[in-house]
């Protein structure tokens, strides 16, 4: 599989996402400065908003997602994957399900479960190892939920908070559905009616939710 191209979704060549990656296209840089800083612009540049949900493909294009102020955590590592790739540094999608031990009563209200799925993560490749990202809490968000941003150093792995300052529970991974080349609207729109039916009908295909 190649993860440097650009796709429907991923699609880099815009001029939305090259405006987007312009500060880090610089020979000066190495590729793990050119992730993280990339990483950290998408991480506080897109404030988190679990409660908007497209079934419409059109609106997963990094160069639409790009344009708004928000994203939740699949579109704000869509908008990742394709500046990696624009960086020409590989990358990938991946999706699983996940649980939010904090903060919970408005998904319960939304959602009817405290886990959220898809969610939306990076797998990036820096010196011949793929590594995780996750730029979905912004940290602004972070310090009003009393947890430390997320950092990636470029390194290591770089997963949702387990536990806030004080040590309690916050992010607990359920399941792994594995990584895609490009974004698998379909699978994912399947997924949401499936574990969220209450929200929708699911006749429909071709929705914006906002819960």
């Amino acid at each position: 599989m190649n993860y440097l191209q650009p796709t429907f979704y991923f699609d880099y060549t815009h001029e939305n996402i090259q405006r987007l990656i312009a500060a880090f296209k610089d020979d000066s840089l190495s590729e793990a400065e050119k992730a993280i800083g990339l990483y950290t612009k998408v991480r506080d540049g897109y404030l988190y908003d679990p409660y908007h949900i497209s079934l419409n493909p059109e609106n997963y294009r990094a160069s639409s997602l790009a344009e708004k102020p928000t994203g939740n955590c699949v579109e704000k590592s869509i908008v990742l994957i394709a500046g990696l790739r624009g960086l020409g540094i590989p990358a990938r999608l991946r999706l699983g399900k996940v649980v939010n031990h904090i903060a919970v009563e408005r998904l319960m209200e939304k959602f009817g479960s405290n886990a959220l799925t898809p969610h939306g993560s990076v797998d990036v490749r820096l010196d011949g190892n793929w590594l995780k990202m996750s730029p979905a809490f912004n940290a602004s968000l972070c310090e009003k939920l009393n947890v430390a941003p997320l950092e990636f150093d470029g390194k290591t792995d770089s997963y949702l908070q387990a536990h806030n300052a004080e040590g309690s529970r916050f992010m607990e991974y359920l399941e792994d559905y594995g990584h895609f080349e490009d974004v698998p609207v379909a699978f994912m729109i399947k997924n949401v009616k499936e574990h969220y039916p209450h929200i929708f009908d699911t006749d429909q295909n071709d929705l914006e939710f906002k819960l």
